[in-house]
C-alpha cells in the first residue's frame, strides 16, 4: 500500500522583549535559577497578571508580515493542567479568540513552490523548566522561564513530506528573526517546534491519528524525528495494529521516538476566559504604526534582487535567508563587485566556510568591502578565479585585503601575450596526442591542454588567452 504522511507544526517563538508578558520580570537568558521571577510568575496569592504592550506589538508585526488578520479583540484563556513547573495549575494562553487568524507562508522545495495557510498565532506564557542535571536522583524546578512571552504559531496540516516540514520551519525562522521579533537562539529554546504527523492511504481523505512529537530544537531533528515516526506509524499499521493519539519525544541518539504520554484534546485543558485580564483591544491606529515601522520583507526583498541586481530567483531567495546575508550582499555590490559574481563568492566559498566554522555571515572574517575588493580583481583580470579562491583563504585565515596578498605573493596574472604564447608552444610540442584527439572532435582534450598551460605559468596565465592562443595554433 502507498501511504500520505500529513504534517502540521506548532513552533513557540520567544518574543523580544525585555520583560515577560505578564510581569516585570526580567526575560535574559542564563541566569542563576529562580532569580528572574515576579510574584505573578511564581503564582503568590491575590498576584495579578499585567500585559506587556510590546509582546502584543511583536504579535502584530508577525501577522501583518504573513498576511494574516489581527483581530481587533482577543481573549486570553487559562488553560488547565498540572506540571511541577507551572505554578499556577494553569497556563494563561489563547484559545477562541486569538490575537492572529490565517496567513500563510511561500516554501520552495526542490525549485516547486508550495503555499503553506496558518490557522492561527497566539499569545501565551511559558513554563518553568524541570531541572535533573547534578541534583542526585532529584528533580528541581526553576521558574526563570515562568511567564516568558511566546507567540505560538500553528499550522495547517499542509505538509506531505519531511522535507516540506522543514522548509516551512527554515520560512518561519527566517521571516520571526527577519522582522526582528524572536532572537532565533534554537539552543536557548527561543524557537522549538512541536509536530503533529500522521499517515494515511494515498487517495483517502480522512485524515490518520496523529501523534505530536513535542521540542524539536533543530532543522535536522526535524527531519529525522518525522522519518522515524512516520517509519514506526505505517510499520504499526501495517503489522495490524492501531496507532493511538500521544504526546512523544524523539531521542536523537537512538534515531526513534517514544511515547511520553497519550494525547490530550482542547476539552481535556477545561479552557476559559481569564478573569484576571480583559479582552486585548488593537486599535486601527496601532495597527498602521506597526505597519509604517515594518522592513522590507523577504518576498518583497527577493523580487527587488531579481529586478535590480538581475541575479537569478534562486539566487535572490538564498541571499535573503537571513537579513544580516541579504545587507552582506548588498554592501559587496554597493562597493563595486559584479551582482552576479558577488552572489556566486557568497553562495559558494563565503557560505561554505561559514558553515564548516560554524559561524554566521556577521561574524565573517572578510568585510562586504574585501570582498568586493577580491571580485574586482578578478574582473580586472589582475588573477584568476582559482588564485582568488587561494587569495580568499588567506584573507579569511589573515585578515589581509585581496590586493596585498596578491604583491605580496606575486599572484598578478600573466596577461603578456608573447609569454603566454611561449608557453603555449611549448605545451603544445609536448603534447601531440592531445592535438589529435582535440581535432578528431574530443573538446576535453583542448580543456586539458588549457590545464598544463596554467601549469607551466604557475597558475598565473591569464585561462582566456590560454585557450584563445592554443585555438588558433591548433586550428
Amino acid at each position: 500500500m502507498k501511504w500520505e504522511v500529513v504534517i502540521g507544526l506548532e513552533v513557540h517563538t520567544q518574543l523580544t522583549t525585555q520583560s515577560k508578558i505578564f510581569s516585570g520580570a526580567s526575560t535574559a537568558f542564563g541566569a542563576e535559577p529562580n532569580t528572574q521571577t515576579a510574584v505573578v510568575d511564581i503564582a503568590l496569592p491575590g498576584a495579578l497578571p499585567v500585559m506587556n504592550k510590546a509582546a502584543v506589538e511583536k504579535a502584530i508585526q508577525f501577522g501583518l508580515a504573513i498576511g494574516a488578520k489581527v483581530n481587533r479583540r482577543s481573549v486570553f484563556a487559562r488553560k488547565n493542567y498540572f506540571y511541577p513547573d507551572l505554578p499556577k495549575g494553569y497556563q494563561i494562553s489563547q484559545f477562541e479568540l486569538p490575537v492572529v487568524e490565517g496567513g500563510a507562508i511561500t516554501i520552495n522545495v526542490d525549485g516547486v513552490d508550495k503555499v503553506i495557510n496558518l490557522t492561527r498565532a497566539h499569545l501565551e506564557e511559558d513554563a518553568g523548566k524541570s531541572v535533573h542535571e547534578g541534583l542526585h536522583d532529584g528533580t528541581g524546578i526553576d521558574l526563570n522561564r515562568a511567564g516568558t512571552p511566546l507567540l505560538e504559531i500553528v499550522s495547517e496540516p499542509e505538509m506531505r513530506s519531511a522535507a516540506e516540514a522543514v522548509a516551512y520551519a527554515k520560512a518561519l525562522y527566517s521571516l520571526v528573526t527577519w522582522i526582528g521579533i524572536c532572537d532565533g537562539n534554537m539552543q536557548e529554546g527561543s524557537f522549538r517546534c512541536d509536530v503533529n504527523v500522521s499517515v494515511r492511504p494515498q487517495g483517502q481523505a480522512e485524515f490518520g491519528t496523529r501523534r505530536e512529537i513535542k521540542n524539536l530544537n533543530s532543522f535536522k531533528f526535524i527531519e529525522q524525528a518525522i522519518a522515524a515516526e512516520v517509519r514506526y506509524q505505517i510499520e504499526l499499521i501495517e503489522d495490524g495494529g492501531k496507532v493511538q493519539q500521544a504526546t512523544v519525544l524523539f531521542n536523537p541518539d537512538t534515531g526513534e521516538t517514544r511515547a511520553m504520554r497519550s494525547k490530550e484534546d482542547a476539552h481535556d485543558y477545561r479552557y476559559f476566559p481569564d478573569p484576571d485580564l480583559p479582552p486585548l483591544v488593537i486599535g486601527e491606529d496601532w495597527i498602521e504604526r506597526v505597519r509604517s515601522a515594518l522592513p522590507e520583507l523577504p518576498a518583497t526583498m527577493q523580487t527587488r534582487f531579481v529586478g535590480v541586481y538581475g541575479i537569478p530567483a534562486y539566487d535572490a531567495v538564498t541571499l535573503t535567508a537571513s537579513k544580516a546575508l541579504a545587507a552582506y550582499y548588498e554592501a559587496t555590490v554597493a562597493a563595486g563587485a559584479d551582482a552576479k559574481l558577488a552572489s556566486n563568492w557568497i553562495m559558494g566559498d563565503i557560505s561554505a566556510t561559514l558553515n564548516r566554522e560554524e559561524k554566521d555571515i556577521s561574524a565573517s572574517p572578510v568585510s562586504s568591502e574585501a570582498l568586493a575588493g577580491l571580485i574586482k580583481r578578478v574582473m580586472d583580470s589582475t588573477i584568476n578565479n582559482k588564485t582568488a579562491k587561494d587569495v580568499l583563504r588567506k584573507m579569511w585565515d589573515e585578515g589581509l585585503a585581496a590586493d596585498a596578498i596578491i604583491e605580496r605573493d606575486g599572484l598578478k596574472q600573466e596577461t603578456d601575450t608573447g609569454a603566454i604564447e611561449a608557453i603555449v608552444d611549448a605545451v603544445l610540442a609536448a603534447n601531440p596526442k592531445a592535438i589529435e584527439e582535440y581535432r578528431s572532435g574530443k573538446e576535453k582534450a583542448l580543456n586539458a591542454l588549457v590545464g598544463q598551460v596554467m601549469k607551466g605559468s604557475g597558475g598565473k596565465a591569464n585561462p582566456a588567452m590560454a585557450l584563445e592562443l592554443l585555438k588558433k595554433k591548433v586550428g
